[in-house]
This record gives C-alpha cells, sequence and structure tokens, in this order.
C-alpha cells in the first residue's frame, strides 16, 4: 500500500511538471521511451523476423500503436494546456525558462515564477497507462489476423516484374473493401469492451464515429496501400503499414477518447 501510495504520487508530481511551461513531462518521457524501444528493434529487425516473423511483427505493432496513442495523449495535453494559458501568454519570456532544461512545477512555485492560468483549469489531463496499454493490447493481438490477410492477398494478386501495377491495385481493392471496414469495426469494438462498455456504448460509438472515420480511411489508406503492396516485401508491409498509421491510430484514439468523453456527459 505505501508503494502504490508512493508511485501515485510520484506520477502526480511529474504528471504536473512542463517543459518550457508548455510541454507535458510525462508524455514526452514516455514518448521517447516507446521511441528507444522501436529503434533498437529496428535494428534487428531482419534478424528476429528470420527466427520469429509472427511475433517479431507483433511486438512491432503494439510498439508502433503505444507510440501512437501516447502522440494522441501528448497532443490533447498540450492543447488543453495552451488554452489555459492566455493568449498573450505566447509571448511572455516568463513562460520559457533560460537554461531550456528547468521544468517548472505550477503547484509549488510563487506565482510570479509561473504562467497565469485560466481560473477555470483544473490541471493537466494525465498520462492515461491503462489507454496505451489497450492500444498496444489491439496492435498485437490484431497483427496475426493482418500477417495472414497479407499473405493471402500476396498469393491471390502476385507482384512481378513484368506484371506490377495491376496486382498491386488490386490489392488495394480487396484490401480496403473487404477488410478496412472490418477491422474498423473491430477497433471500436475492441476498445469499447476493454474500457467495459457495453452493448449501447458500442451502438451509439458506431452510430457517431463509425462512418466519418471510415470515409477518413479512404482519403488516406488507398494511396498508401499502392506504395506499400508494390514497393514493399512482404515482411515490411505490415510495419509500414503501421508507421504510416501512428498518424491514423492517434486520430482513431483522439476520435474513440472525444467519444467517451460525451457518452460520459
Amino acid at each position: 500500500m505505501p508503494l502504490d501510495t508512493s508511485r501515485r504520487k510520484t506520477l502526480e508530481w511529474i504528471n504536473n511538471r512542463y517543459i518550457y511551461g508548455k510541454i507535458p513531462l510525462l508524455h514526452t518521457l514516455v514518448l521517447l521511451i516507446e521511441f528507444i524501444m522501436v529503434a533498437r528493434l529496428i535494428a534487428k529487425f531482419n534478424s528476429y523476423y528470420a527466427q520469429k516473423p509472427l511475433l517479431t511483427t507483433m511486438i512491432t505493432n503494439a510498439l508502433l500503436g503505444g507510440i501512437a496513442d501516447s502522440t494522441a495523449q501528448f497532443i490533447a495535453a498540450y492543447k488543453t494546456r495552451q488554452l489555459a494559458l492566455p493568449t498573450n501568454q505566447n509571448n511572455d519570456v516568463r513562460s520559457f525558462i533560460s537554461s531550456g532544461v528547468e521544468l517548472e512545477d505550477l503547484n509549488e512555485k510563487p506565482a510570479r515564477f509561473s504562467p497565469a492560468l485560466s481560473p477555470t483549469y483544473a490541471g493537466p489531463p494525465a498520462f492515461d497507462f491503462e489507454r496505451l496499454t489497450r492500444f498496444m493490447a489491439y496492435g498485437f493481438l490484431m497483427t496475426p489476423l493482418q500477417f495472414w490477410w497479407y499473405g493471402r492477398l500476396s498469393k491471390w494478386f502476385p507482384v512481378t516484374s513484368a506484371r506490377g501495377t495491376i496486382p498491386a491495385l488490386q490489392r488495394v481493392a480487396m484490401d480496403q473493401l473487404l477488410f478496412a471496414p472490418c477491422s474498423l469495426a473491430w477497433f471500436f469494438t475492441f476498445m469499447t469492451v476493454a474500457e467495459g462498455g457495453g452493448k449501447k456504448h458500442l451502438v451509439k460509438k458506431m452510430q457517431d464515429i463509425y462512418l466519418p472515420t471510415l470515409r477518413a480511411n479512404y482519403i488516406l489508406w488507398p494511396a498508401v496501400q499502392v506504395i506499400n503492396f508494390r514497393l514493399m516485401p512482404l515482411q515490411f508491409q505490415i510495419p509500414f503499414v503501421s508507421t504510416i498509421g501512428i498518424a491514423w491510430t492517434a486520430y482513431l484514439s483522439l476520435n474513440n477518447a472525444s467519444e467517451d468523453e460525451t457518452m460520459d456527459v
């Protein structure tokens, strides 16, 4: 119990620290750790993949999914902080620490050393480690299905030196017409269940954000998948999609979180 209390206080302390008074420290540290882990994995990806292709891809997907959600949480925390600061604070030299590395504690420093905040400011949004775990678990568990699907596409529509563009387009058509709508539905189902939501929550989420998200999918992914299926070797197709998908998964994370907040009101 004392250990849990100490850990909670430590997290609260870090969560109330900002770099230059604006950039959330805890969110930045989590992202930095994730990038280091991905960099180390990429350095030996080929050797790991040769030994255990599926497991290597699952771990890669989980880490990239974690980066995507951490990015979404970083954006939300940064925007919340920006909205809490007065407009002229962006140009106020007091918000920048001359050393460039000193961190600011709004709860302990005198007011003259801390940026003036909006009276309605309720504190920074804490980094949600449970939400991060859900996104990493989704990336990990979704990989076997992606692995199987991409393998099927490569057999159904083989890309050769003599015939490359047409099979790639056929793969994209199959992927976007069949796999994309189903995987998106699975994403919202998985997240709703993992968050403890029931049938009512899932139905509302599907009604409110499924179709807009699917439309956004068709703006981004067909072009990405043409490059992926036409140029990428099979072992790099899922990591390539997951890397490009960092922005996409961050978008899904923000969408999913905003819908959850709406339903909680």
